[in-house]
């Protein structure tokens, strides 16, 4: 299944867009991909029966920060990467195509400071209210 998924995946958002992918064992895939093609892929991937999503992990790395989707289909596994300059903390919701995805991305919001452009609400989760704005403990430099 998942040299399919894969091949389908390069059909709908380009080769280009795909930087890496891997099958660490069966049924556990990983794609890397182009940060402006999240929506299309995520729509795509739900089209083709990964309609669970388990959840949204957010990593600050060297290079800036990384977003995986955590996504399943039956006994399959496919984490979704992308990666975030660290100068733009901004990417497009996917709460209106994935409605599950509210509650992580709002999580992501409040300990990385990843905003999600179209989110019907985003505010703390975790954090009090109290705390300073732009505070997220999960970045390295604390404040953006």
């Amino acid at each position: 299944m998942s040299e399919t998924i894969i091949d389908k995946l390069r059909q709908e958002i380009g080769t280009e867009s795909i930087y890496k992918s891997s099958e660490p064992k069966p049924n556990r895939i990983f794609v890397c991909i182009d940060k402006v093609k999240q929506r299309e892929a995520i729509r795509f991937l739900k089209e083709q029966g990964f309609t669970h999503l388990s959840a949204i992990t957010g990593l600050d790395a060297e290079d800036g920060i990384e977003l995986l989707y955590h996504l399943s289909n039956g006994g399959t596994e496919l984490t979704l990467r992308i990666t975030l300059p660290l100068n733009e903390n901004i990417v497009p919701t996917i709460s209106d195509i994935i409605p599950g995805a509210v509650l992580y991305e709002r999580e992501v919001y409040d300990l990385l400071g990843v905003k999600f452009d179209g989110h019907p609400n985003l505010t703390r989760l975790i954090l009090p209210d109290e705390a300073p704005e732009d505070f997220h403990p999960l970045r390295k430099n604390r404040r953006l």
